[in-house]
Parts: structure tokens; sequence; C-alpha cells
């Protein structure tokens, strides 16, 4: 037994060498540890703010806000594949969903992930068709009055800033037509 116990403290005993090696070793764990940490706190806060963005700026129609969450010069594509270049353009894009069903909204985002300056999220996006929707040359489909409920995802990549630079939306245009009623 005192040889066990001999043999385990002398394991114990490094020399001066090994124990640079072993700090030098746990500087560089604390580190990376450190930096996770930092890049796990930018995912969260993107995240957090892109809750913001869709359960209220997005669904109240609070389009003074995007800032908080968009560039300026941010990049969006469309799931009709039309892309449109900065916040205005965006913006104006957002507010023409409206003016045929004025409730839409997004209540909901099940799934979260992101990592670095990527975040991924689906939702559940929801409304009423209860206003003409215009399609150009002064034309207008009629309301049908139904109810549309359609999952949907939007990937994004983020600035240092916290302001996404580019937004892909992700939504199934011809289940939203059936859904609205105009489907072919």
């Amino acid at each position: 037994m005192a040889l066990v116990i001999i043999a385990y403290f002398s394991s114990c005993k490094n020399s001066e060498g090994t124990n640079a090696t072993n700090k030098s070793e746990i500087d560089s764990l604390r580190t990376q540890i450190k930096e996770l940490m930092a890049a796990n706190e930018m995912v969260a806060k993107n995240l957090a703010k892109f809750d913001t963005l869709d359960f209220n700026v997005f669904s109240r129609r609070d389009w003074a806000r995007f800032h908080e969450s968009h560039a300026e010069d941010v990049v969006v594509h469309f799931p009709d594949g039309h892309t449109t270049k900065g916040l205005k353009k965006h913006i104006d894009d957002m507010e023409a969903m409206f003016v045929y069903a004025p409730d839409t909204r997004i209540s909901v985002h099940p799934i979260k992930v992101g990592q670095g300056n990527l975040t991924a999220v689906t939702g559940v996006m929801e409304g009423t068709f209860t206003k003409p929707m215009p399609v150009g040359n002064g034309k207008f489909i009629q309301p049908t009055g139904k109810a549309f409920k359609i999952p949907m995802a939007t990937v994004s990549i983020w600035k240092l800033d916290g302001t996404m630079s580019e937004e892909y939306l992700f939504w199934d245009n011809q289940t939203y037509m059936n859904q609205l009623g105009i489907g072919k």
C-alpha cells in the first residue's frame, strides 16, 4: 500500500518544463472557451432580435423599427425568386403583403439555430385574405375571406453590429395561393 501511495505522489511531481506546457495548454483552452462563449452570446442575441422582428415589428407593421435588425444595404431573397436590395425596398415588399391580408402575422419560431454570423428560424405565417389584392395595371383580385397558415423559414447572415446583411425567406407559394383561394 505504501508503494502505491509513493508512486501516486511521485507521479504528481512535475518538472518545471511540464508545468509551463500545461499552463500554455490551459491558457489556450481558456481562450477557446472565451471565444466560444462570445460566439454563443452573439448567436443568442441575433436569435432574440429575430423573435422581436417577427413577433413585434413584422406582425405589427412597425416598419420604423426594421433598421434594428436589417442593415441599410440588406439584400433579401424572396421565395418567388426576386431579390431586393436596400432596407426601403424590403419594407415596401413586406408592406405589400399586408395590403390584402392586414392581419398577417408570425407568432411562433419552433426551431431556432445559429452558428457564427448565421441564423435560421422556422415559423408559421398566418392571416386572412380580406382586402383586394393589387396585381398591376389597376387590376385587383377580390378577397376570398380565406385564412392561410403556412410554414416559413428564414436564413440570415448578420453583421457585427447586430443587423442582417442578407436574408433568405422561404415558404411554399403554391400552398400560400391555394390557401388564399386563388391557386391554380
